[in-house]
Parts: C-alpha cells; sequence; structure tokens
C-alpha cells in the first residue's frame, strides 16, 4: 500500500510536535492519583480556570469522560437526552447502558442541534411509575455528524434553562470545543456556564498523543474521580502526558483557525469537482463532509480505497455516499491542494 501522505481520516491522527515532546520530556511527575503529579496538577486547574468551573479531572479519553459524567449524573433505568447523531451513542460501544445502566432518548435536529422545545416535549413525566425519568441532556460542541456545527451560546442557553427548569443535569460533550471558540469568537468559559459539566479533548485538533479532561464542580469532580478509579482509568506519573496538554493550551488553540481555513478551501475545492456533492458553506469548522454522486460510478468506500492507495490521501467513507475530511496539525501546507487533485484524478479515471 501506498505511503500516507495527507491523512484527513480525522484530527485524532495528530502527532506531537518536537516543542511538545520537548514538554513531555521535561515534565515533573508524581503518583496523580494520590494528587502528586504537578503537572497534571496544573493542567487540571487550567482546564478549570479556562472554563470557569471549581475543579477538573485528567482522564486517559473524551469517551471516559462522557462515561463518567453519566455515571455521576443520574441511576439506572434513567434517561439521557441528546442528539440522534451523537457520539455517546454512535461511538461509545454502549456505554451508558452498560457502565452506568442510563437509557438514551435521541432528538433529531439539524446539524446535530436540537432545541429548548424539543427537550420539553422529550421529558418523561415525573411521578410515572411506567416510565423511565430523564436526568441528563447532553450537548456535543461542535457536532461531529452536523458536519462540525457549532452549537449558537444562545441555543445552549435555552435547552440548559430547559432542563433545569426539570431537574436535570446538563452535560457537554466538548471534544471539539476549542474549535467553536476560535471559529464564533465565543470564549469556553461562556459556551460552558450553562452546563454542569463539561471537557475538552486533547488528542484531536490540539495535537496530543492522549487524555482530556473532565471539568465542574467540586463536588462532581470528586465524584468523577471515584468513578475514574472504578472505570480503570487510574495512572501514575501521569505528568508526562499532561505536560503536551499544557504545551497544547499555551500554543495550540488560536492555530486551529488555520485548519478551519483549510477545511473551507477543501470543500470549495470538492465544490468545482464534477461528481461530488458538497454544500461549502455548511462547513464552520475543521470537518468536510461530502457526497460522491450515484453518477460517478462509484460508492464512497470505493473512492476511499482509490484515494489512500492510489494516491495517498485517506478520507473516511461515514457511508455508502458520504465521506468525512478532518483538518488538523498534521496536513502539511499543500495537503490540500494533493488531496483535491487526488480526488479529481480518481472520479476521472
Amino acid at each position: 500500500m501506498r505511503k500516507i501522505e495527507v491523512d484527513l481520516y480525522s484530527d485524532t491522527q495528530t502527532r506531537p510536535t518536537p516543542a511538545m515532546r520537548k514538554a513531555i520530556a521535561e515534565a515533573e511527575v508524581g503518583d496523580e492519583q494520590r494528587g502528586e503529579d504537578p503537572t497534571v496538577n496544573r493542567l487540571q486547574d487550567t482546564v478549570a480556570e479556562l472554563l470557569g468551573k471549581e475543579a477538573a479531572v485528567f482522564l486517559p479519553s473524551g469517551t471516559m469522560c462522557n462515561e463518567i459524567a453519566y455515571r455521576v449524573h443520574g441511576r439506572p433505568g434513567q434517561e439521557i437526552i441528546l442528539h440522534e447523531t451523537a457520539h455517546a451513542l454512535h461511538y461509545e460501544a454502549g456505554g451508558p447502558a452498560a457502565l452506568s445502566g442510563l437509557m438514551i432518548r435521541p432528538l433529531p435536529g439539524a446539524r446535530g442541534i436540537f432545541t429548548a422545545a424539543q427537550v420539553e416535549a422529550s421529558l418523561r413525566p415525573r411521578g410515572s411509575r411506567h416510565e423511565q425519568q430523564s436526568a441528563i441532556v447532553s450537548i456535543e460542541q461542535t457536532s461531529n455528524q452536523g458536519g462540525g456545527s457549532i452549537w449558537p451560546l444562545e441555543r445552549i442557553q435555552e435547552v440548559a434553562a430547559a432542563a433545569r427548569a426539570h431537574g436535570l443535569a446538563v452535560h457537554m460533550d466538548g471534544a471539539r470545543l476549542l474549535n467553536a471558540v476560535v471559529a464564533s469568537g465565543v470564549s469556553a468559559r461562556d459556551y460552558a456556564a450553562p452546563c454542569d459539566s463539561v471537557w475538552i479533548d486533547l488528542s484531536k485538533g490540539l495535537g496530543c498523543p492522549v487524555g482530556a479532561v473532565l471539568a465542574g464542580d467540586a463536588a462532581f469532580i470528586e465524584e468523577a474521580f471515584r468513578n475514574k478509579h472504578l472505570f480503570g482509568g487510574a495512572m501514575r506519573q501521569a505528568g508526562i502526558i499532561a505536560a503536551a496538554g499544557i504545551h497544547a493550551l499555551e500554543h495550540h488553540v488560536e492555530r486551529l483557525g488555520g485548519d478551519h481555513a483549510k477545511a473551507r478551501g477543501l470543500a470549495q475545492g470538492l465544490a468545482r469537482i464534477k461528481g461530488i456533492v458538497i454544500d461549502p458553506e455548511s462547513v464552520e469548522t475543521n470537518l468536510v463532509f461530502f457526497d460522491v454522486d450515484e453518477d460517478s460510478g462509484l460508492t464512497a468506500p470505493e473512492l476511499s480505497q482509490r484515494l489512500e492507495e492510489g494516491h495517498g490521501v485517506r478520507i473516511g467513507a461515514s457511508d455508502q455516499r458520504r465521506l468525512r475530511a478532518v483538518t488538523h496539525l498534521d496536513v502539511p501546507e499543500d495537503g490540500v491542494e494533493k488531496a483535491l487533485a487526488a480526488v479529481r484524478a480518481v472520479l476521472a479515471g
């Protein structure tokens, strides 16, 4: 197989930069499970401050952040309200049910976003002896399957107000929250303010090798630490990876705007290729979803395979017609043009 020259499969494909590797090598470490790793502690304090929360916990993955938050906020037999395309519903191996005994109430909505009115309409009646009780409303910022769409702050505030009026917790899956921050100009603290819990991923656009940080009030985080251990997420000298997160927050946030610019350029170029269907105006951050026309004679998986094997360009297929390209730190400056040339070549052939 040809060497991958342009990897647009996901922003999780990023690798630590030389400067990040230096920070990792020089990290001061200790036993993080005992609260004695100074670098982990600094990262947790930094993220708590960034998000305007009382405390935070460093975890191995964003999926664990979601699953711990759901475990703390809910009880077995209760229900999480989220979008029908949400990561927790489709890509966490049934975690809410398996780990916390929680059910899912999926809501529709354009580009991964639902409304306060939908939340109100979906609520189970309190006091019913027959129906599971609604416990959590979960928001994904940005929405992955919504095409990297940004939840407007006003919409988050409305949904959170509806949830709280009925005693529900509000959780934000903030895997790409900082992409939303850079693209919109709204601060992470403002986006997080309506939410009881929120996390940011370090291993996507920020370019770290591993990790995520979950934040909330002190009582929530204390219980989150217990569940971190319960779920097998206890770590020891984790400062060597926490140092990467600190470096990323200090040096890699504003550069996310460059990823967004590359994504827009990719979308605009794809729109000019016969056989590709895309609305470039739909691209808000670093995710580019596009369809291959049936008249092209190719399915999305076939196009994906030919791009990778014949041209060294990796773009994942979401289904038989749709593909997803993600721009990130490791996409070279000429990567977008190489990807467009490869798509043109495959479709022309």
